[in-house]
């Protein structure tokens, strides 16, 4: 019986050294490799230029010079030529689908003309009118990104602020009898607002450019006090307005993104003792 533990016990004695042969001689295990957390590819500051062509409109006009007239009706209602805006702002990008921004626009000088029709002592007269005017636009903007493909990022916004419209060089002409007014420059501070549509395309992770649309709305717009041409000033207090005043814009922007995401560096690898 003694002599079987001792053939057991040599036994399990030989087993371990040998296993612990071959545990020595496999290769040891690569540490496990290391999966850098997750960084975000949106968020952060960004600074945005604007440039961009107006499509303006106004609803009517009003001159009490020209309620008066008997017989007055439009022969053609005229309207703005187009112009150029520049615009330039700041915002934030609070995650991937909404943005917000300041922004602020100068909207370069266009020139109004109409035409109109009035009895002067029963003969049918015409008005030749015309003016310049422009704008300085600031807003408070929002954006719903919708999405991104292929790079390309659809978008929705909305913007309030307020518009300062300048109205100068205004011209009331009489066609046929050679009479007519003139009035000075005036600028008008009007609640704007403006709803937004485009695509961005994002070019590097710190840099997208914009095809947009926006519609406009600026208020109205006003002259100094009207006179005629010999200097009378039969209606004193009184103003040109040229009310409602919208504008179709369209414009190409670029956004650079001041925070753009870190670099991922590697950690060094695991150097074993031994």
């Amino acid at each position: 019986m003694r002599s079987v533990k001792f053939l057991l016990a040599a036994g399990a004695a030989s087993l371990l050294s040998s296993t612990a042969v071959f545990a020595a001689d496999m290769p040891i295990a690569p540490p496990p490799a290391y999966a850098p957390p997750p960084i975000e590819d949106f968020g952060g500051w960004y600074l945005r230029g604007d440039i961009g062509m107006t499509n303006q409109r106004y609803s009517d006009l009003n001159d009490a010079f020209l309620a008066s007239v008997a017989g007055r009706q439009w022969l053609d209602k005229g309207g703005f030529d187009s112009g150029m805006l520049y615009g330039f702002g700041v915002g934030y990008q609070f995650n991937n689908w909404f943005r917000a921004d300041l922004t602020g626009q100068y909207r370069g000088r266009t020139k109004y003309t109409a035409l109109d029709s009035f009895l002067n002592s029963g003969v049918v007269n015409t008005n030749h009118l015309e003016a310049t005017k422009s704008e300085w636009l600031l807003m408070a903007n929002g954006y719903v990104d919708l999405g991104t493909w292929w790079c390309v990022t659809p978008f929705v916004g909305a913007g309030i602020g307020a518009a300062r419209v300048t109205l100068d060089n205004w011209r009331d002409t009489n066609v046929i009898a050679g009479g007519g007014a003139w009035a000075p420059g005036a600028s008008t501070w009007n609640f704007a607002w403006a709803a937004h549509a485009g695509l961005a395309y994002r070019v590097s992770p710190s840099f997208t450019v914009e095809l947009a649309y926006s519609y406009v709305s600026l208020g109205s717009g006003r002259t100094g006090d009207p006179r005629e041409l010999n200097g009378n000033n039969p209606l004193v207090g009184n103003y040109v307005e040229l009310k409602d005043i919208t504008s179709h814009d369209i414009k190409f922007g670029v956004r650079w993104n001041l925070d753009a995401p870190p670099v991922y560096v590697p950690p060094p690898p695991l150097i074993r003792k031994g």
